[in-house]
């Protein structure tokens, strides 16, 4: 049975449409390399590995619990999806339809540094954690089993959204960053990345923003959404107040406390 959580969430993304799917970003494929720049991915034996190993186990006791619940949700990327995931922190209801040059900002912005995540995990080829040690995971195997753990594709997106929207929108920077720390840590709660792997990807997209900001189009397009959130903010209508006090007591959870001690 889903929980009250989801379905609030399912609610918010009827309400939107799907967003066009942009295969062209801001930079070119060749202009920049973000493996470079990763640390190695933790190999057999060493410290970070072994950690990882502990926090996949120990953060199967999550399942059946509403943070697993908001993992599961957290699986969607679509634009629709995204935008419902943020709207409580930005403090306003967004969707594609309502907001389509922020679309296209994050859209374009997401497949630069997605693109640069997905060159990273072919290159590192780490295994996922449930491939390592046995364990639930919150979406079927057969979605993730053939792409790699290191860095998180997810969390490289999560990270692109909750950077942009901070930027435009700095009074609600801290429950943007926020939400988009925790859009990572779901991962880790599904069981289908590692913690290094979280890391790696908030990095990742860290440092590939910093290249796609230096070009103009983005900074015409980030001026185009900065101006459509202004007038935004005054029509549309307020997230759910109760969606999102459940949803800010789950992004303070703290994940990595002991077995046995998180709420469920």
């Amino acid at each position: 049975m889903q929980s009250k959580y989801i379905a609030a969430f399912g609610l918010l993304a009827l309400c939107a449409v799907p967003a066009i799917a942009f295969q062209q970003g801001y930079i070119g494929r060749d202009s920049f390399n973000v493996t470079s720049i990763l640390p190695a991915a933790p190999v057999e034996g060493s410290d970070r590995y072994e950690l990882d190993r502990r926090i996949f186990r120990n953060t199967r006791a999550l399942q059946n619990t509403t943070r697993w619940d908001m993992a599961v949700n957290d699986v969607q990327l679509d634009a629709a999806h995204m935008m419902a995931d943020f709207s409580c922190a930005a403090g306003i209801g967004l969707t594609p339809e309502d907001a389509p040059r922020l679309t296209r900002l994050l859209t374009k912005a997401s497949s630069d540094t997605d693109a640069e995540s997905a060159i990273a995990k072919d290159h590192f080829k780490r295994l996922r954690p449930f491939k390592i040690d046995a364990g639930p995971i919150c979406e079927p195997a057969s979605d993730v089993e053939r792409t790699y753990d290191y860095p998180s594709g997810h969390t490289t997106q999560g990270w692109t959204w909750a950077t942009i929207l901070a930027e435009l929108l700095p009074e609600r920077a801290t429950a943007i960053l926020a939400r988009g720390r925790a859009f990572g840590e779901s991962r880790i709660v599904c069981g289908v990345h590692n913690a290094s792997a979280v890391d790696a990807g908030r990095t990742s997209a860290s440092a590939t923003l910093s290249v796609i900001r230096a070009t103009q189009t983005y900074r015409d397009d980030f001026d185009a959404a900065r101006g459509e959130l202004r007038r935004l903010k005054a029509l549309a209508a307020k997230p759910d107040d109760a969606q999102c006090k459940t949803e800010a007591s789950l992004v303070a959870q703290d994940i990595f406390a002991p077995a046995g001690s998180q709420t469920p």
